[in-house]
């Protein structure tokens, strides 16, 4: 059985040892010790001088000056040049959890500048260099601590599954304890000894390095950004969903109610013409095609607030000027050079931004005019709507920008609003937009 979700659920499962997992913990043992092996030297090394010191507090024994320089300068080696091999040997060691742990392990540094200084001074300011240098030290002393233990096990293991052909040899007796194997035969009992162990050690070399790759995930992986891009990744889940949903619901408009509404407003349109003017259904009947022909308008007038079809077949700008079009104020849309088309998801985000910027133009801000404008930044792609109405907009006063910053948000972009009182508004929204 492959691991599965993490490690510790598969070492508890009942199937652990004819699954992949030993192999696997195995191979994550032996690839960390040509690791664990030189950093294992180096930190007993740094840590000499404090280890020294220590022993010998309990004597009385206070360290003097010479004792208190190779502190020092331990120290300063550690935390000064420390970081610059915890950071990549962080990166190789979220590369080889994977041996253990199919989970992925993001890196937590953000990107730092490419010039040597700007990078040092970017990167030993995060928090997350410093648990990587707290990993390298469990590395160098921990690890290496744990391995010589479960490899001394091993040997011993080995030695009673072999005993039967070592016991009695003209080389040299097996003593075990005060017990001495002097033949094949008194060796049954070690061999047997030694068979019972090996899946101890095969659930004991699991337990060990499942508890290497927690530690690994606790200090090396990006713990609050993990939980943030889960959040984001299933809010934009989320407004996917909802997006494919209305575009359902405009297909089931577009193609089966309107259509049957023309053709019902058609049909009542030809049964007026039959009916003579003097007849007692022509009035209801008149009334009756009215009716429909609003009912037409309305329905023409909610598929296009669903998803309009000129934002599909035309692409952003026009879908902007055809909203500014129909807008009761007077409207200006300006569209920078250099504008490419984005993703589906952006481009309705964005004219969905646009409309409820207007409307809150039209319905509270008791503007004479007001101007869109689209353009880009770099990697993003910017939207501004300014109006030259009383300002004063709050997102708290039910106006539909806290909804708006959250189906921003959810692309990965950000809502900015400017609105002093007495005016201007200004909305800018900007989206992410790669070429």
């Amino acid at each position: 059985m492959p691991i599965d979700q993490a490690p510790l659920r598969a070492l508890l499962s009942r199937r652990y040892l004819v699954s992949a997992g030993p192999w696997r913990a195995f191979a994550y043992i032996l690839t960390a010790l040509p690791i664990a092996a030189p950093i294992g030297a180096v930190t007993a090394l740094l840590a000499l001088p404090w280890v020294t010191a220590l022993a010998r507090l309990p004597d009385g024994i206070l360290p003097d000056g010479g004792m208190l320089v190779f502190m020092f300068v331990s120290l300063v080696l550690f935390a000064g040049f420390g970081p610059l091999v915890a950071i990549p040997l962080a990166t190789v060691e979220r590369a080889r959890i994977g041996l253990i742990d199919p989970r992925p392990l993001p890196s937590p540094h953000p990107p730092a500048p490419t010039r040597p200084l700007a990078w040092i001074r970017a990167r030993y300011a995060e928090t997350a260099t410093w648990r990587a240098l707290l990993y390298a030290a469990f590395l160098g002393l921990v690890v290496p601590a744990t391995y010589g233990a479960f490899g001394l096990l091993v040997l011993i293991d080995v030695a009673f599954l072999t005993s039967p052909f070592v016991a009695g040899t003209a080389t040299a007796d097996m003593t075990v304890g005060s017990f001495t194997v002097r033949s094949p035969g008194q060796a049954i009992p070690f061999t047997l000894l030694g068979m019972l162990l090996i899946p101890v050690l095969g659930y004991l070399s699991g337990l060990i390095a499942t508890g290497q790759a927690a530690t690994a995930r606790a200090l090396l992986g990006d713990r609050a950004g993990a939980a943030l891009r889960e959040v984001a990744q299933s809010r934009a889940r989320l407004v996917d969903a909802f997006d494919l949903e209305r575009r359902r619901i405009e297909r089931d408009l577009h193609d089966g109610a309107q259509h049957r509404l023309t053709s019902l407003t058609l049909q009542l349109g030809l049964a007026r013409l039959d009916v003579p003017e003097d007849s007692p259904a022509a009035g209801p009947l008149a009334q009756a095609h009215d009716q429909a022909k609003e009912l037409m308008v309305v329905l023409r007038d909610l598929i296009y607030g669903i998803r309009p079809q000129a934002l599909t077949d035309l692409g952003l700008p026009a879908a902007l000027r055809e909203l500014a079009g129909r807008s009761p104020l007077p409207v200006a849309v300006s569209v920078a050079d250099g504008v490419i088309r984005p993703s589906e998801q952006v481009e309705g985000t964005a004219y969905f931004a646009a409309s409820e910027a207007l409307a809150n133009v039209v319905k509270h801000a008791g503007a004479g005019r007001a101007d869109i404008l689209l353009a880009r930044a770099g990697e993003a792609l910017v939207l501004e709507i300014r109006d030259d109405g009383r300002g004063g907009a709050d997102p708290a006063g039910g106006t539909g920008l806290t909804g708006l910053a959250d189906r921003v948000a959810a692309v990965g972009g950000r809502l900015l609003l400017a609105s002093p009182e007495g005016g201007p508004t200004l909305v800018r929204v900007e989206l992410p937009c790669r070429a």
